[in-house]
C-alpha cells in the first residue's frame, strides 16, 4: 500500500511512519522541512500549497498536522479542508490525526469532554479547532474522510503495548478505568486503520486496554 503521511517529520507523524515501514508499505512523508525520516521517501512541501497531483499517486493520506500556538492553531479547519477540496470525488482515502475534546461523555451525546470542568483552558483553543474541524469532515460527502480521536490523556513518550481497545464517538475507559493512550500504540491503530479501511466517512476512538 503507499501511504502519505502529512507532518511525518512530527512527534505523532514519526510513530506513523515508522510503523507504516515496519509493515512492509511504501510510506513518504510529506513536510515543510527534510528531517531523519529513515526510509520514507520525502516531498517537501507545504500542506497549504498542495494539489491533487502531489498525492494523487497515494491510497491513504494520513493528516498528522499540527499547530499549537493561538496564531496557527485555526489552521487545523483550514488544513482540513484544503485537504478534503484537493481529494474531493477522488478514491484516495483521508484519515486524520484528531483530538479527544469532541468525543461525548454522556450517552444522550449532549456533552462533550471540552464541556466538562476538568477540561484544561489551555488546551481548549485546540480542541475546539479539532471539533470544528469535524463537523465540517461531517458535511463532506465528496471525500472518503476518517477522523481518529485518541483518548485524553495522549502520551507522546507512552510505551508501544502493541495493544489498544476501540470506542466510537464516546469517551471509553481502558480496563484500568482510565483514558489515556501512548502516541505508539495510537499509531498502530492509525495504520490498522489504513490497512482494513473500516470507518470510512465516520470518527472513531482509541484507548489503552
Amino acid at each position: 500500500m503507499k501511504i502519505a503521511v502529512i507532518g511525518g517529520n512530527g512527534k505523532a507523524g514519526k510513530l506513523i511512519l515508522k510503523e507504516a515501514l515496519n509493515r512492509g508499505h511504501e510510506v513518504t512523508a510529506i513536510v515543510r522541512s527534510k528531517g531523519d525520516l529513515g526510509k520514507a521517501q520525502i516531498i517537501e512541501k507545504d500542506l497549504f500549497k498542495l494539489t491533487y497531483d502531489d498525492v494523487k499517486g497515494f491510497d491513504v493520506i494520513i493528516d498528522a498536522f499540527g499547530a499549537w500556538t493561538p496564531e496557527t492553531i485555526p489552521q487545523h479547519i483550514t488544513a482540513t479542508k484544503h485537504l478534503c477540496d484537493i481529494l474531493s470525488g477522488k478514491q484516495n482515502r483521508l484519515l486524520i490525526v484528531g483530538g479527544a475534546g469532541s468525543l461525548y461523555v454522556n450517552p444522550e451525546h449532549t456533552m462533550m469532554l471540552i464541556d466538562t470542568p476538568e477540561f484544561p483552558d489551555m488546551f481548549k483553543p485546540l480542541a475546539k479547532a479539532q471539533g470544528q474541524a469535524l463537523e465540517n469532515l461531517r458535511e463532506r460527502k465528496d471525500v472518503r474522510w476518517t477522523f481518529l480521536s485518541p483518548a485524553a490523556d495522549f502520551r507522546p513518550d507512552g510505551e508501544r503495548t502493541g495493544k489498544y481497545k476501540l470506542g466510537g464517538e464516546e469517551l471509553t475507559l481502558s480496563g484500568k478505568n482510565e483514558s489515556q493512550i501512548s502516541y505508539a500504540d495510537y499509531a498502530i491503530a492509525m495504520v490498522d486503520e489504513a490497512e482494513k479501511g473500516k470507518h470510512i466517512n465516520a470518527r472513531f476512538s482509541v484507548v489503552a486496554e
